[in-house]
């Protein structure tokens, strides 16, 4: 058999793998070992896997995702979601729609501390759905919002998945943090205002809260979220500016965050830093076994040819542009259905991240665009995680089918993001261009 046979043949026992329901890591370890197994030999796989997990978690570069995972942890002790909810229900909530607009508002602030679209989605579920069904809000359509406003936090920096894409694609992980901040802002203004058309069309699914706060009681609000935006500040201009590295800022957020859960908690006790390092560990192991997995299975597929093979089709093929970023966009659209987004990457990474490099496109826009494809792949029927966690989350308050039923505003404005990453490169690519 060939190479480049061994190499498709890896592909489907790949696929078949994670159809017949084997965990990612596995499947891409077990197929890329045996892969090269079958192109060398096994002194040779066994060394490329020893080097592989050595220069994974050896690699102070690398410490970034613990870092980050951590801030989220803290994050989530310190009671942030709530205080953010609060203020943006006090500031926003007599728009039409304003609740759902507080929480969108919400999860993109309180993704920037946690970096997790399961863990956002969960918090406001609990915290928002409640109030806004007692508002009169659709249940559904309340439910849809928290789904799609959850995903903020895999866009918004810090972000452990942009530096998750960073490690499989080896682009600069703090140019690429920072490619993230534009987009983020604008996708969480496109599903707010999609709240507010949507209110405005159809004025009994998300009616105006008719409470009135004073002046003084919303800017008392931000009493405890005050710090958290500081610290993000601080974060991301000292890596827009050079200051420090991705991992020092990682180290400033867990900081801060920890001081702040120390704060709410009244001590270490009520905190349970035990738990909350343990979580981070376990959480930090799982993804790295992912990375791990997933460069043991590009190696693979580089010296199978496969990865070559493709290259030629699709950028030596003479195949317009337009209809290779479609076949890209459908790819992603398709798997993010069906697995999370750190599993998508290190699967998918390896034959299309060569390929949009061949076509001519920034490394870093393409982090941009895959990271939104991977947000709409979350919310997307008939998987669509979020869409589960809302659903668990919620318990008998709403439906499964209610929220898919009322997801499609927010697909329209999936869909004008992606729009406006392809028509304006720009949007994710002026800041890194302009950093120290």
């Amino acid at each position: 058999m060939s190479s480049l046979a061994i190499g498709f043949a890896g592909v489907f026992a790949l696929l078949a793998s994670i159809l017949l329901g084997a965990p990612i890591m596995v499947a891409l370890t077990a197929v890329g070992f045996a892969g090269l197994i079958a192109l060398n030999n096994f002194t040779a796989a066994i060394s490329i896997v020893g080097t592989l997990y050595y220069s994974v978690v050896s690699s102070f570069h690398f410490s970034v995702i613990p870092m980050f995972l951590l801030m989220g942890f803290f994050a989530m002790r310190a009671g942030i979601g709530s205080d953010l909810f609060d203020a943006c229900a006090k500031w926003f909530g007599r728009l039409p729609g304003g609740l759902a607009i507080a929480s969108t508002g919400a999860a993109a602030a309180f993704g920037a501390a946690s970096g997790s679209s399961v863990g956002t989605a969960t918090l406001f579920t609990k915290l928002a759905l409640p109030e806004m069904i007692e508002r009169g809000y659709d249940r559904g359509f309340g439910a849809a919002s928290i789904a799609i406003a959850g995903t903020l936090a895999v866009l918004i920096p810090p972000s452990a998945l942009m530096v998750v894409y960073g490690i499989l694609t080896n682009a600069p992980i703090g140019r690429l943090l920072i490619a993230g901040i534009l987009p983020g802002i604008v996708f969480a203004a496109l599903i707010g205002a999609t709240i507010l058309i949507v209110a405005l069309l159809k004025p009994g699914i998300a009616p105006a809260d008719d409470r009135r706060y004073s002046w003084r009681e919303r800017f008392w609000s931000l009493r405890m979220v005050g710090p958290l935006f500081l610290v993000i500040a601080i974060m991301l201009g000292g890596l827009y500016g050079g200051v420090f590295t991705p991992t020092e800022a990682g180290g400033i957020g867990a900081l801060v965050t920890f001081v702040m859960a120390l704060i709410r908690q009244r001590g270490l006790r009520g905190l349970g830093l035990g738990r909350t390092l343990i979580d981070t560990v376990t959480l930090t192991a799982m993804i790295f076994a992912i990375i791990i997995g997933g460069l043991l299975f590009a190696r693979f597929l580089a010296l199978s040819g496969v990865s070559g093979a493709i290259h030629t089709v699709l950028v030596d093929g003479g195949l317009p542009i337009w209809v290779v970023v479609t076949m890209v966009t459908f790819i992603y659209l398709i798997l993010g259905m069906l697995m999370d987004a750190p599993s998508l990457l290190a699967i998918s990474l390896p034959i299309t991240h060569p390929v949009m490099m061949g076509l001519g496109f920034d490394p870093l826009w393409f982090g941009v665009y895959v990271i939104v494809l991977a947000e709409i792949g979350a919310i997307t029927p008939p998987v669509g995680i979020n869409c589960f966690v809302v659903k668990g989350a919620a318990g008998n308050m709403v439906t499964l089918e209610e929220i898919f039923a009322a997801l499609w505003p927010f697909m329209i404005a999936c869909a004008v993001m992606l729009v406006l990453l392809l028509s304006f490169p720009d949007l994710a690519l002026y800041l890194p261009r302009s950093m120290n």
